[in-house]
Formats: C-alpha cells, structure tokens, sequence
C-alpha cells in the first residue's frame, strides 16, 4: 500500500477554501498536537471548535468544547480526526453523515491516521480527503514560514512569502484571506 500523494496546490486550495475546522479529539493538554495545531490555526485566522466527549460544555483556547460531530454548529469546511486509524472510520461515517448540515467538504486525518476505506467512502459522496497529513505543519511549509524553523520545504524560490499583518516570521498561504484580529 502507497502513502498518498497530494499535490502543493490540492493541499493549499484546501487550506485556502477553508475558514472553520471542527478538531475530533481535540486536546487542553498543552503538549498534545491537537491543542499546538489549535492555536496555530487560531492564529492564522481559522475557527476551530474542538469536538471531545470527555470535555463537552468547557473550553480549550477559549472555543466551546463540543462532545460529537453531530453537536458541533456548522458551517464547518473540514473535519480534522485526530483519534487513531481505527477510529477515523467512525467519525469519517459521522462526518458523511453531517456533510450538508455542517456544509462539509474536506475530511482530513492527522499524523500517522489513515483508513483507506473511509477514504474511498468520503471521496465517493464528493468530499476531498487528506490523510497522514497535518495542517499546522502544510500550512507553515506552503506559506514558507516552516523554513524560518531551518525545515526544508522542498521549494527554491527567490519570491518573498506574503507577510500576516501581524507578528514576526508569520507568514500566510498566497491566496488566503486575513483575519483581522485573528
């Protein structure tokens, strides 16, 4: 089996299409990827509400805890799973499920998830699926920002990044509206 593959533009017309994430096993633990994904996301102007059973009702980084996909308000553009392979089954299911109500369009599973037959699922009802993938961290490369870091972004270019209104080294995605106060 292949890893998938997803060209720069799939993944940053994904990122630029998208204003709100709903977070399937978001984190107030501060050293869990989904809380540090959070607030970087917070921070480029995304909404992100974050779906935990165990925390429904309190807040993580100031945004309502939701306990299931189907409690979560819409619109939402992706649904970012950060629960184990197994698990992305299920909530893909749920998310197919909520896909008008919520205005859904983009499955997306984390670091170290995939599920090809949740995969097939989403795609085969039209919605675009990304797995094995964070969205922090393709967001950072793709902006250019991932480089201040010393990571290598795999892009030579002499073009400057496009600079956030705010903070120093916080670049954003070509194409990507800001926020202001985000």
């Amino acid at each position: 089996m292949s890893e998938p593959r997803y060209s720069d533009k799939f993944i940053t017309d994904v990122l630029n299409d998208a204003q709100a994430f709903a977070f399937v096993g978001a984190s107030a633990n501060t050293n869990r990827p989904s809380y540090f994904a959070m607030k970087y996301l917070l921070g480029k102007g995304y909404q992100v509400i974050p779906v935990n059973p165990g925390m429904a009702g309190q807040e993580i980084l100031g945004q309502k805890v939701y306990a299931e996909l189907a409690d979560v308000p819409g619109p939402v553009d992706i649904v970012d799973i950060f629960r184990n392979s197994q698990a992305a089954y299920q909530i893909t299911r749920d998310a197919i499920a909520l896909k008008d109500m919520l205005s859904l369009k983009v499955v997306w599973m984390q670091l170290g998830v995939r599920n090809d037959e949740a995969a097939a699922e989403a795609e085969a009802i039209g919605l675009k699926v990304v797995m094995n993938r964070c969205p922090k961290i393709e967001y950072g490369r793709l902006s250019g920002e991932i480089g201040w870091a010393g990571v290598n972004s795999k892009k030579i270019t002499s073009v400057r990044p496009k600079l956030a209104a705010h903070g120093v080294q916080s670049h954003v995605l070509a194409g990507r509206r800001q926020v202001v106060g985000g």
